[in-house]
């Protein structure tokens, strides 16, 4: 995977006006691919990810990556495009896997980039990833400097209880890595008066906490399933093998 945008379009015409202004735009240097993929074996559909480097020095707070299909009619050598842009590359990622791109390959990302820092924030990543229609974005902004940081508000169509989400994807730039975390809020003000604060911690979804009851209830059913299974005590009690034992590992397996 190449960090510069190419559409493979050599011999191509665009179809339209509106495709050959977006031709010469998104043919700059300001652009950088984060994540691409054309398809084989007639390439007939190019879905990019790029981040666009000009914004900085735009409007303040504007989305800067770019999510670009590019569709190509073999029979008649043309070609149109499509883009959006968003202030996370799992959002950008959405929408090309709703105009249908291969989750599996947009979901690749090129070598340089900064990386998940923990397990939560891959696992909201792939949230928003496969939520389909599931969020309409209502609010984003980015800031490159000091710190470096993106949030983008949404309404939430599968939430029952405080629908309207904030995703903030916080990045530490020297330890190349970044967070992302969920809030959920009653309402697009409440939500905009923690951004606009930050007086307190980013209120958690109520899905979490289920989900760490649901844990523990599962952990404490395992403990209590295991202590019922032990040997009962005494002289009739059959012997059971030693802790030891029972983890020794067979012959040519390792631990």
């Amino acid at each position: 995977m190449s960090n510069e945008l190419d559409f493979r379009l050599e011999d191509f015409e665009p179809a339209d006006a509106d495709s050959e202004y977006a031709e010469h735009r998104f043919w700059g240097s300001d652009f950088t691919v984060i994540a691409e993929h054309h398809t084989t074996p007639n390439s007939s559909h190019s879905f990019v990810v790029a981040h666009d480097s000009s914004v900085t020095w735009g409007v303040p707070g504007e989305p800067q990556i770019a999510a670009i299909k590019v569709a190509r009619d073999l029979s008649l050598n043309t070609f149109t495009f499509e883009s959006t842009y968003h202030s996370s590359v799992s959002f950008a990622q959405n929408w090309l896997i709703g105009q249908g791109c291969p989750p599996e390959q947009i979901s690749q990302i090129s070598d340089g980039f900064t990386q998940p820092a923990d397990d939560l924030s891959t696992r909201i990543e792939q949230q928003i990833r496969s939520s389909g229609s599931r969020y309409e974005v209502l609010e984003s902004d980015t800031t490159d400097y000091g710190p470096a940081e993106n949030w983008t508000m949404v309404q939430d169509s599968a939430a029952t209880q405080a629908p309207i989400r904030v995703f903030l994807e916080e990045a530490d730039l020297e330890a190349g890595t970044y967070t992302v975390r969920e809030g959920a809020f009653a309402d697009e003000e409440a939500a905009q008066h923690w951004l606009e604060t930050r007086d307190s911690p980013l209120p958690q979804p109520a899905e979490y906490l289920s989900d760490a009851a649901a844990l523990r209830t599962r952990a404490a059913l395992t403990r209590s399933a295991g202590a019922s299974a032990l040997p009962k005590a005494g002289p009739d009690a059959q012997s059971a093998p030693s802790v030891a034992t029972a983890q020794r590992p067979s012959p040519g397996r390792s631990m």
